[in-house]
């Protein structure tokens, strides 16, 4: 493979064929960190690339020389006013500031207050077969993978179920941005985001009036340090959970029941034992990774898999490379629901940015296929299944399925 032709980011070749596994295998064997050219036109300047397991969990636990906020944890370039306003987002923080968020937000997502969802997950993803199946065709991604996150952020916030379409439209603008079916304009993604910003403050005001045992109320009232979220950080990080407990779930259950429609023996083993869905839904995050990259930016002159990097400097770490690395998985390009044990980073490489919904993503993803093998073992897929356009996402617009 000619280095000149690297390109991980091109879009299109996402919308197409999904991630660039044969440049990623090339890369992690030949330039780990590979020097990526940049694009002049789009204003991205070349960065590093991290394609290797190892590397991108050692720039994820070291954020003390791998920024999220110097230049945003977003791959693309954004102007320092639009910089100053997202570094309030967790996404775009770093220790000691990071560490105050996270503490004030953790209190809804430990893994006792996400064990207690447990029924109630159950509850919707039968419910949504039901409807499902009730339906003359059935897209897995719209009346299934969608929904039951969906569902689930409603529950988390006490929202009214009804509002799932609002908070559903608001995460396709603000992440579909480059795709033809969704794209509008950049101001289009942010009138999203002002929208989702206003039903924070309508939600905050609400749980003030009328407190209720949900996260919002939680996260309004003080800590046991007294401290609280101010406006601006529960209203982004309202927009953090719309994108990201929906985004990533959603991708997760659509590339997940694509997978196992690929490899039907997969779906065998699950359709015979059921509770395999616990091991299937780590080897669906790792399979899937439904977040493919996030950006760094040094903070200081450093060496990184044998390359110099120089403070400043763009690093872009891929997901999807390191959950297919051969130095840590065996048989990396096999899809093995049984995989056991799996040190995927689906849900980042560890450090002060691994997944908070972590457990409630493992959670639903269970559930729904543990529920989908025992009720639709004759699961079948009727069409083709279309990308979405994003380096970012790891996405499937549309799944036709026949549930019997």
């Amino acid at each position: 493979m000619n280095p000149s032709d690297i390109d991980l980011v091109d879009q299109d070749r996402y919308a197409t064929a999904g991630a660039p596994h044969e440049q990623f295998t090339w890369l992690r064997a030949n330039a780990p960190v590979f020097r990526h050219k940049g694009d002049d036109e789009r204003g991205w300047p070349g960065f590093w690339a991290v394609t290797r397991h190892e590397d991108v969990v050692h720039v994820s636990r070291n954020s003390d020389l791998f920024s999220s906020a110097r230049r945003l944890a977003l791959f693309n370039e954004m102007p320092e006013e639009q910089r100053a306003l997202q570094r309030m987002m967790m996404l775009n923080q770093d220790p000691p500031e990071h560490t105050r968020r996270r503490s004030l937000v953790n209190r809804g997502f430990t893994p006792r207050a996400i064990g207690a969802l447990e029924q109630h997950i159950r509850e919707i993803c039968e419910s949504l077969l039901d409807e499902a199946a009730a339906l003359p065709e059935v897209d897995f991604v719209r009346d299934i993978a969608a929904p039951l996150p969906l569902y689930v952020i409603c529950e988390l916030l006490g929202a009214p179920v009804e509002d799932r379409d609002k908070i559903f439209a608001w995460s396709n603008r603000m992440i579909g941005s480059e795709d033809p079916d969704f794209a509008t304009s950049p101001e289009e993604g942010q009138a999203a985001a002002m929208e989702v910003y206003a039903y924070a403050n309508q939600l905050a005001a609400l749980r003030r009036e009328n407190p209720r045992d949900d996260i919002v109320t939680k996260l309004l009232q003080p800590d046991d340090n007294g401290e609280t979220l101010s406006e601006d950080e529960f209203d982004l990080f309202v927009l953090l959970l719309v994108v990201a407990g929906n985004e990533t779930t959603r991708n997760a259950a659509s590339g997940g029941m694509l997978a196992l429609f690929e490899h039907p023996e997969q779906w065998r083993l699950l359709t015979e034992d059921p509770s395999r869905a616990r091991t299937a839904a780590d080897e669906i995050v790792r399979w899937v990774s439904p977040v493919n990259l996030f950006r760094r930016t040094a903070t200081a002159d450093t060496v990184l898999g044998g390359q110099k990097v120089s403070e400043g400097d763009k690093v872009v770490v891929f997901y999807s490379s390191a959950n297919r690395d051969e130095s840590v998985f065996t048989d990396p390009f096999t899809f093995d629901i049984t995989r056991d044990p799996n040190p995927h980073i689906g849900f980042g490489g560890g450090g002060a940015h691994f997944c908070l919904g972590n457990h409630l993503a493992k959670l639903e993803l269970r559930v729904l296929f543990e529920t989908l093998a025992r009720r639709f073992p004759g699961l079948r897929q009727t069409g083709e299944a279309r990308r979405l356009r994003s380096n970012f996402i790891n996405g499937i617009k549309d799944l036709p399925v026949a549930l019997s």
